[in-house]
């Protein structure tokens, strides 16, 4: 294990606890058992599971097998985290169809023959009364509240079901009869994850390490990606709708999905954000990321098809078949893009282009741009677009030394 390999396996990480004793078990040499658990209580995973998928397969390749836990026990009760108000509970029949597709879905990011499926049903249910009782014997009250969601509803009086505090004892109790060495989750999970190192110290195992990710924040930008803020993209969604979902995001949220879920180096989204800074359209950067989640879920032809067919359909279908063009000359590399509009006569001052830019007004191939000081590099070619009818296609070269 090299300090790169460690680098690469920590990123992203929000939180490791401890880690310590997770560089001790790498060192160790040994096959880890890492382990994370999702509860079936909607059909399709989303890109926000993948988050974990991701990290999960980075310890796959390091020689390491999942614990891939499908929660069809733990989801009849409904994971509290986060939560203002008791889960409305989902029929047993559903949880059972949905986590039969489970597995299918996570095999996309997945190994194959490094992924353990269980289903936590299998030993949860086989627990007596008596056990169950010895289990919540293991755990206070006062240490329940103490979770953020639990204190906040017991404080404004909202009703919090007993079942709700047996939902971390059984999360917990899945590292147990695991005996995993590592659970990942994401960081509203810190209390349920917690629970699992405090039931194997009671068991006298040794505790996981807990590793917490990075919510994926939703299409909304706003909001962590849910299936029921309406704010997702399932992973098995329509090829073209999986990358017109994609390329909708804002130029900043493109980054923070570049860093959780592509599989690019650290050094290569770097290099990329460096490409922008220095005039790349993000437009195309983003697009690579598009193609490149959904070639991971659906295959490269499809992949570009939706490519193809995004193109088609939103970048050129506002377009007039015929417009001016207009070849502009640089001192420089670049040239902002306040000033090009004035040059290229679409506005008549860089004022108005300013004043247009911060309206929403500019598009440079269809896509609206934020920033009026963008630098367009010399040797492009594109169409810019300011208001609804005004249209140019603007070639920018730089002037030739001597």
């Amino acid at each position: 294990m090299t300090d790169g390999d460690t680098g690469e396996l920590l990123r992203g990480v929000v939180e490791t606890l401890q880690i310590e004793e997770l560089e001790q078990r790498l060192a160790a040499g040994r096959q880890l058992a890492v382990k994370a658990g999702f509860d079936p209580t909607v059909p399709d995973l989303h890109l926000g599971h993948v988050v974990v998928l991701n990290k999960l397969r980075m310890f796959q390749d390091m020689g390491h097998v999942v614990k891939f836990v499908v929660g069809d026990f733990t989801g009849m009760i409904g994971d509290p985290s986060g939560r203002d108000a008791t889960r409305k509970p989902v029929p047993a029949d559903q949880l059972e169809k949905n986590a039969a597709t489970y597995a299918e879905q996570a095999f996309a990011v997945l190994d194959r023959k490094a992924t353990d499926i269980c289903f936590n049903s299998h030993w949860l249910q086989k627990l007596s009364l008596a056990d169950t009782l010895s289990l919540a014997a293991r755990h206070t009250v006062a240490r329940m509240l103490e979770r953020d969601d639990f204190s906040r509803r017991h404080a404004a009086g909202r009703a919090i079901g007993v079942h709700e505090f047996l939902y971390p004892l059984m999360q917990g109790y899945d590292s147990v009869v695991l005996s995993c060495d590592v659970e990942l989750g994401g960081t509203d999970q810190k209390f349920n994850l917690l629970v699992g190192r405090h039931l194997q110290k009671a068991s006298q195992q040794a505790p996981q390490v807990v590793m917490m990710l990075p919510l994926l924040v939703g299409l909304d930008g706003e909001r962590k990606m849910s299936k029921s803020l309406d704010n997702y993209i399932g992973v098995t969604e329509e090829p073209a709708s999986m990358f017109g979902k994609l390329m909708s995001l804002s130029d900043d949220l493109m980054w923070h999905y570049f860093d959780l879920l592509s599989t690019r180096s650290s050094s290569g989204i770097e290099q990329l954000k460096t490409a922008v800074a220095d005039g790349r359209n993000p437009r195309d950067v983003k697009m690579s990321l598009a193609h490149e989640i959904v070639a991971r879920f659906h295959g490269a032809a499809p992949a570009q098809q939706a490519e193809d067919q995004f193109i088609a359909l939103f970048r050129r279908k506002e377009m007039p078949d015929e417009m001016e063009t207009r070849e502009l000359v640089t001192e420089d590399d670049s040239l902002p893009l306040f000033r090009l509009l004035k040059l290229s006569s679409l506005t008549p001052s860089t004022s108005e282009a300013n004043r247009m830019v911060r309206q929403g007004a500019v598009r440079i191939d269809g896509e609206k741009i934020e920033d009026a000081a963008l630098a367009i590099a010399a040797g492009s070619e594109h169409v810019y677009q300011v208001g609804k009818r005004r249209f140019m296609r603007v070639k920018l070269s730089a002037r030739k030394p001597g």
